[in-house]
C-alpha cells in the first residue's frame, strides 16, 4: 500500500513590478517515491490554465531551508527566518515564489514520520521497474 502526504500550502508569487499574488498549492510526498517531493499547483496558478507539479529532491528542500541550495530547475533559500524562496525555471519561464518556512519545515518533519530519512530503500522500486522493462522484451 502507498503512503501518501499532503498538505496545503499557500504561497505569494513574486511577480516582475515586485507585486504579490497568492497561490494555493499542494505539497506532497509519497513512500512509493522516497528521495521526492511534489509541489502541486492549480490550473488557474499557470499561464496555460493546466495544473503543474514541480518534483524535486526531499534532500533539496532540507537544505533549502538552511541555506541556498540548488543549481538546475529548481532553486530554494531562506528569505528571513520566516520565508524560504522557491526558484522554478522551466523553457518557458521563470516563477519566483514565497512558502512560510513553517510550513515546508512541517511538510518535511512530516514526510520522516511516513519514510524516515536514512531509510529510503529503491531496492523493490528498481526491481519491479527492472521486471516491467524485460517483461516487455
Amino acid at each position: 500500500m502507498e503512503l501518501t502526504l499532503q498538505q496545503a500550502a499557500h504561497a505569494r508569487l513574486i511577480m516582475a513590478d515586485e507585486q504579490e499574488k497568492p497561490v494555493p498549492a499542494v505539497l506532497r510526498y509519497t513512500a512509493d517515491d522516497p528521495f521526492a517531493v511534489y509541489f502541486d499547483f492549480p490550473p488557474h496558478a499557470a499561464l496555460d490554465g493546466q495544473p503543474v507539479s514541480w518534483t524535486f529532491a526531499r534532500a533539496l528542500l532540507e537544505e533549502g531551508l538552511r541555506t541556498p541550495a540548488g543549481c538546475g530547475d529548481v532553486q530554494l533559500w531562506p528569505c528571513g527566518p520566516e520565508r524560504t524562496v522557491v526558484e522554478f525555471h522551466s523553457p518557458y519561464g521563470m516563477a519566483l515564489l514565497q512558502f512560510d518556512t513553517a510550513a515546508l519545515r512541517r511538510f518535511l518533519l512530516r514526510s520522516y514520520a511516513v519514510v524516515a530519512a536514512g531509510q529510503e530503500d529503491l531496492g523493490d522500486t528498481v526491481d519491479r521497474g527492472l521486471s516491467s522493462l524485460f517483461d516487455e522484451v
